[in-house]
């Protein structure tokens, strides 16, 4: 069973930076495309940045130039380094892995982690 957990979320004023981490056990963890979506308070969830089994990367119009994502195979980690916050970026943070299976990818979820920036 895949088990997708991020940390790292927390309260951040205005221009700070957070990292958030995220595991994903149960699966070959190099072979899964990973990424980060977000939920603000009453709006849908949208995409965040999103990282390849192979490395390649793409963001957010919003969090270009602020947020990196980046990935440790060696730790089954993927984390997404968040800096120049604004209180817009508060949300709760998802990360997915994708996961193959033969020729099918399917999609896991962690819990959640809350992200406030205060103005």
């Amino acid at each position: 069973q895949v088990q997708v957990v991020e940390s790292g979320g927390g309260l951040v004023q205005t221009g700070g930076s957070l990292r958030l981490s995220c595991s994903a056990s149960g699966s070959i963890f190099s072979t899964n495309d990973m990424g980060w979506y977000r939920q603000p308070p009453g709006k849908q969830r949208e995409l965040v940045a999103a990282i390849t089994s192979a490395g390649s990367t793409n963001y957010a119009d919003s969090v270009k130039g602020r947020f990196t994502i980046s990935r440790d195979n060696t730790k089954d980690t993927v984390y997404l380094q968040m800096n120049s916050l604004k209180p817009e970026d508060t949300a709760v943070y998802y990360c997915n892995a994708d996961v193959p299976r033969g020729s099918v990818k399917f999609r896991y979820w962690g819990q959640g982690t809350q992200v406030t920036v205060s103005s």
